[in-house]
């Protein structure tokens, strides 16, 4: 059995999928609710900010189980609950072409630039 199917694994993947999911929820309750997609747009670009700092701290440490199982709980889990990748393409696809297309672009060259950030901040 591959290791990422292993139940700890999982297990992992779901607990941190679930309080991300849950922290969506709530950042949704506490911005505007307006035309443009303040929250989705929000989400992505903490979750990018985080998952730039979680592999930054875990590739200046060996890959033992310890850390697979961070990266599995915070990675995977948590920023892959917190972002989400469908509601941006939805957002999108409602949107008028030329607001759609500046969302996406600023979506995705901010994205970088948070993981970018987040990295930066754990090297310090």
């Amino acid at each position: 059995m591959s290791s990422l199917l292993r139940p700890a694994a999982l297990g992992f993947v779901f607990l941190g999928g679930a309080v991300g999911t849950l922290v969506r929820a709530e950042v949704g309750h506490w911005l505007p609710h307006s035309p443009f997609a303040w929250s989705t747009f929000t989400v992505n670009l903490l979750g990018a900010f985080l998952l730039g700092g979680i592999v930054e701290a875990l590739s200046q440490r060996p890959d033992d189980e310890r850390h697979r199982r961070v990266r599995l709980l915070l990675g995977t889990g948590f920023c892959g609950g917190l972002t989400t990748y469908s509601a941006f393409a939805l957002d999108i696809h409602d949107a008028a072409p030329a607001v759609g297309a500046l969302y996406a672009g600023a979506t995705v060259l901010l994205g970088l630039v948070a993981a970018l950030a987040g990295a930066a901040v754990v090297r310090r």
